[in-house]
């Protein structure tokens, strides 16, 4: 086994930054070790014009330096081909949120049928199309019954490229493989946690993220095809800062922090499963076929040396805090 592991420049698919002091605080601990990631709109405001847009990338920029790309996205509205050709060059994508289902998503989307001219604008134009896919339903529900509107998006759109975002369950692995505009993010915790490691016993909040950790038959079909680098998946943290005072209360705020440990975590997984050759394909390689993306050059060499997960970064809970890791940073060029 290899003392070392080194990765070329590392992409996250799907992340919060947040606003503001958090987003200050957050984001260069992503910026450390990643290329560049996929910036999710649903802030608030959520990202609608293209002002919005160029001021939230210079905000994070501002946190993060050069050499770091964060890859903007739209919020999901009724939008003309005149503004989306106007925002075209500065955006990675569009992001779909069913209405309420998720933090600062209020403003999301109550019918998808009325959403076909601008679905038609982005085919056309090719801006892809980022997908929450859950339902109003049960809640250990919500992605299963969805798959019929990732039938009708694929079907009725087919040279739209559409990304399933952070997916959970073996339904939506079944479904990723049925279209070919279809491609998929997996999370860090979906890959580890059922819902039993989050409700089984006493309630860990900082384990509990929308979609909802679910059954291990589900966790099984994701570390399936992550593990084997399918061509189809790749990594999208969802990565979701809350400060401690909102994840430990009434209403706890769904979202696990793990940007600062998400490479050592996924190292520990592949090389667990004697698969460390395709870690390479899923936290870069595919993201960059399927997007056309050429990220910043960083080269992060990870070591086989224990970790200590901190209690807290500044206000905030990360994923498996307090544990310890096998793997750790040793150097980032």
């Amino acid at each position: 086994m290899a003392d070392t592991i080194t990765l070329h420049n590392p992409l996250d698919m799907h992340l919060h930054v947040r606003q503001g002091d958090m987003l200050s605080h957050v984001a260069p601990l992503t910026a450390h070790t990643f290329s560049g990631a996929v910036i999710m709109p649903n802030t608030l405001p959520p990202v609608k014009t293209l002002e919005a847009i160029q001021s939230y990338k210079q905000e994070i920029l501002a946190a993060c330096g050069d050499n770091f790309e964060p890859y903007m996205t739209l919020f999901m509205d009724k939008y003309d081909r005149a503004f989306l050709q106007q925002v075209q060059p500065h955006i990675i994508g569009i992001k779909l949120y069913p209405a309420g289902i998720t933090t600062n998503s209020e403003g999301g989307v109550s019918s998808i049928d009325e959403l076909a001219p601008t679905l038609e604008h982005m085919q056309d134009l090719g801006i892809p199309l980022l997908v929450h896919g859950e339902s109003n339903g049960f809640v250990m529900d919500r992605e299963t019954e969805f798959m019929s509107v990732y039938t009708w998006l694929a079907t009725n759109f087919p040279d739209l490229n559409i990304t399933m975002e952070h997916i959970t369950t073996a339904a939506a692995v079944e479904t990723l493989h049925k279209f070919n505009n279809l491609r998929a993010t997996i999370t860090l915790q979906h890959l580890f946690l059922i819902l039993d490691d989050v409700a089984g016993g006493l309630l860990r909040p900082h384990l509990f993220c929308k979609p909802i950790a679910k059954r291990p038959h589900d966790l099984e079909a994701l570390r399936e095809v992550a593990l084997a680098a399918d061509p189809k998946v790749m990594f999208g943290s969802d990565s979701a800062p809350h400060p401690v005072s909102s994840k430990e209360s009434c209403g706890c705020a769904a979202g696990c922090f793990t940007a600062p440990i998400a490479l050592q975590v996924l190292c520990e997984l592949f090389e667990e499963h004697s698969t460390i050759e395709h870690l390479q394909r899923f936290v870069s390689t595919t993201a960059q076929e399927q997007y056309g993306v050429v990220p910043p050059k960083k080269t992060v060499t990870l070591e086989r040396k224990e970790f200590g997960v901190p209690d807290s970064y500044g206000s905030v809970v990360p994923y498996l805090h307090g544990e310890t890791l096998a793997w750790s940073i040793q150097q980032v060029e």
